[in-house]
């Protein structure tokens, strides 16, 4: 019944996670997006440090509750959804689709413009979604395989396939469910003492997270995600070095050496993996496939997660050490594909990265009948998320 629970909740997870990420980055002033959506993925550390402080307390427990009680608070989170979903306001965006303008209208006056109905740059943001959905929805009636089928579509498709994988076979995986085999193999075997490393590391990660989601959104996303993995790289394979030279010498140098770098890989990985990943989904994905998108995301990185839980455990019983090797392969890799393969969003509202590839102008033409003029074309000069007040767009021809 246990594991059943658990299967419920990480399938329904999924849809919380798509429609929040969806929902923030939507909502969100042009000027504040990023930052709200690099809050998003880093609140999850809240959570952990509650979940930690909670295990801390029940572990030495000599009866069931020991596991009941965590087990049984993981239901406030959702109690609280359940109760506080109603006052969320719905996605302009959305409402435009469903041709419900005048509701858009009123949330975007509202959330952007602090209830001045005849601010300029509410009617441009309008004016502007209004636009490119119209040209979207045209799309959303050919078939799916058929937009799916587009240059731009597989390259986004390529991109968050293996930002899904990356995100949990870059070392995360380890650290996050199997800590105490890891501490087990450098010489940590006291059960409070783990559950105090445990505790640290995720209270570390919080407040590490935080100053990331802050900071990195004013920088461009491939310098960002170049700076994440480069890191996770460097800190994996002197962790793994360290890991080695304990098991052939048992220093207590290279010991404490596993458990800085543990503390190191947190802020390396948050940097990237954390605080970006669903705000550079959302630039990623157009609105009429954005959800689709996320959730492909989701699927590659539910089945890393698939493999950390089932196959790390044995990794590391047989080989040890041996097996972070693994890992350091994978992220050097992971470099080179962030170098070759993420674009640039940064800089540019949801409706101007519609046309993030050159290849979109051919999921914009159907039988040669051409749906909406792209850039070349129609040239944007500034951005509303640049320059609010100055975003002129400026029809060619």
């Amino acid at each position: 019944m246990f594991i059943i629970a658990r299967f419920i909740l990480g399938f329904a997870n999924v849809f919380c996670i798509v429609a929040a990420s969806s929902l923030i980055g939507e909502l969100s002033h042009p000027k504040e997006r990023a930052v709200m959506g690099c809050l998003f993925n880093t609140s999850w550390d809240l959570g952990a440090v509650f979940a930690a402080g909670v295990t801390l307390q029940t572990f030495a427990m000599p009866n069931n509750w020991g596991w009941r009680i965590p087990s049984l608070l993981q239901a406030l989170p959702s109690v609280l959804q359940v109760c506080f979903i109603w006052f969320l306001p719905e996605s302009p965006r959305w409402l435009i689709s469903k041709g419900r303008g005048n509701e858009a209208y009123a949330i975007l006056v509202k959330y952007h413009a602090e209830g001045d109905s005849n601010s300029e740059f509410v009617k441009a943001e309008y004016s502007q979604i209004k636009e490119t959905l119209e040209a979207e929805l045209k799309i959303a009636q050919i078939s799916r395989k058929e937009v799916f089928s587009t240059p731009g579509m597989r390259k986004r498709i390529i991109v968050a396939s293996f930002l899904g994988l990356f995100t949990q076979w870059s070392g995360i995986g380890l650290i996050s469910h199997y800590l105490a085999l890891i501490l087990d193999n450098i010489g940590i075997h006291d059960n409070r003492t783990k559950n105090i490393i445990n505790f640290s590391k995720y209270s570390w990660s919080l407040v590490n997270g935080t100053v990331s989601a802050l900071i990195a959104s004013r920088y461009p996303r491939r310098t960002i995600y170049l700076a994440c993995t480069i890191s996770i790289f460097v800190v994996f394979t002197a962790w793994t070095t360290a890991s080695a030279e304990h098991s052939l010498t048992h220093s207590e140098v290279s010991a404490q050496a596993v458990l800085v770098l543990i503390f190191l890989f947190s802020p390396a990985y948050n940097l990237g993996f954390t605080v970006l990943t669903y705000t550079y989904l959302v630039e990623l994905f157009p609105f009429h496939v954005r959800a689709r998108g996320i959730t492909i995301f989701q699927w590659w990185s539910r089945g890393a997660a698939f493999f950390n839980q089932f196959v790390n455990p044995i990794g590391i019983d047989s080989a040890g050490w041996k097996w972070y090797i693994i890992y350091c392969v994978w992220n050097a890799f992971q470099v080179v594909f962030v170098y070759l393969m993420f674009p640039e969003t940064s800089g540019r509202t949801l409706e101007e990265l519609t046309f993030l590839y050159e290849g979109d102008q051919e999921a914009f033409t159907h039988n040669g009948t051409e749906i909406l003029r792209v850039h070349g074309e129609t040239e944007t000069y500034g951005t509303m998320e640049d320059n609010p007040r100055k975003a002129v767009r400026v029809e060619q021809g």
